[in-house]
């Protein structure tokens, strides 16, 4: 069994692809477009200006599948309750992701050295997912 984290972009996916892949080296292992979809979707047709949306996406950060979508392509995906942890080998790895996964975002826990980890730090990526990153001892 395993947990594998599905984030909703509600029509930002490509943008957020994009993002991820400078911010913390994603690399895409799938994506498949609403066009892609055989037939009609359940509930009727998709709305003819969203068929180049990510309807499903695989993204790989370091060992862990990240899974994606446009999902209804509403404008503005909602992730409350939700941060995703990211543990990296080193304080110069921690400043270079947080700074990364900060621009156009808020820190909402400036990067720091913890009793628990050498450099810790929480912030809001700028489509609102919220962010730990951890250099441990």
């Amino acid at each position: 069994m395993k947990i594998e984290p599905y984030l909703n972009f509600d029509g930002r996916c490509d943008e957020a692809i994009e993002f991820y892949k400078g911010a913390v080296g994603a690399r895409v292992i799938r994506l498949l477009r609403f066009k892609d979809m055989p037939g009609n979707p359940p509930g009727g047709e998709f709305p003819r200006e969203n068929l180049e949306k990510v309807m499903h996406a695989n993204l790989l950060i370091g060992e862990t599948h990240v899974l994606v979508s446009d999902g209804r392509c509403g404008g503005k995906g909602a992730f409350a309750g939700v941060t995703l942890s990211l543990t990296v080998a080193g304080d110069a790895e921690a400043a270079r992701v947080f700074a990364a996964l900060g621009e156009g975002g808020k820190v909402t826990m400036p990067l720091a050295k913890t009793f628990f980890a050498s450099s810790f730090g929480m912030l809001t990526d700028r489509f609102g997912v919220a962010w730990m990153i951890v250099a441990e001892h």
